[in-house]
């Protein structure tokens, strides 16, 4: 019975661990195609293109290129998972929303992503568990003096 226990866990950090590995060199590579272009992406037309070419133009585009940087090399290093996770969710959205509704050529990458990213959430899952609580009590602070007075002068 223990046997079978060890080889189940075993499996499940095996696939874990590829599917941080996956995930980290899709946000790596894509992360470092936005500064190096070393994958050559035509633009894409209409509201897309316009889009994206708004992005670029204000730089923004550069800011997400290293958010995905970061978000990779955390999951390929194994470090910071969830802040990787924390950081790449809202990137992972708004690719999503891109190619559902303006460049679905891209949707079926966008999707597998998004799986990776639930594999990997629901391996560390337990580094969530404060935000996902309805009700929480909020702790004040005792209040402190200021600096310089003394119990004797206040």
């Amino acid at each position: 019975m223990f046997a079978d226990e060890d080889l189940h866990r075993h499996a499940a950090e095996n696939i874990d661990r590829a599917d941080a590995l996956l995930f980290g060199r899709i946000f790596l590579v894509f992360g470092l195609n936005g500064f190096l272009h070393f994958i050559p992406m035509p633009p894409p037309s209409g509201v897309a293109g316009q889009f994206l070419g708004s992005m670029f133009v204000t730089k923004y585009l550069l800011f997400v290129f290293a958010i995905q940087l970061i978000g990779g090399v955390l999951l390929l290093t194994n470090r910071y998972v969830p802040i990787a996770l924390t950081i790449l969710g809202p990137i992972i959205v708004n690719i999503l929303l891109f190619h559902g509704l303006m460049n679905p050529a891209g949707l079926g990458l966008a999707l597998l992503v998004t799986i990776f990213w639930g594999v990997a959430f629901v391996s560390v899952r337990s580094a969530f568990v404060g935000i996902f609580q309805a009700r929480v009590d909020v702790k004040t602070a005792p209040a402190r003096r200021p600096i310089g007075i003394s119990s004797a002068t206040a």
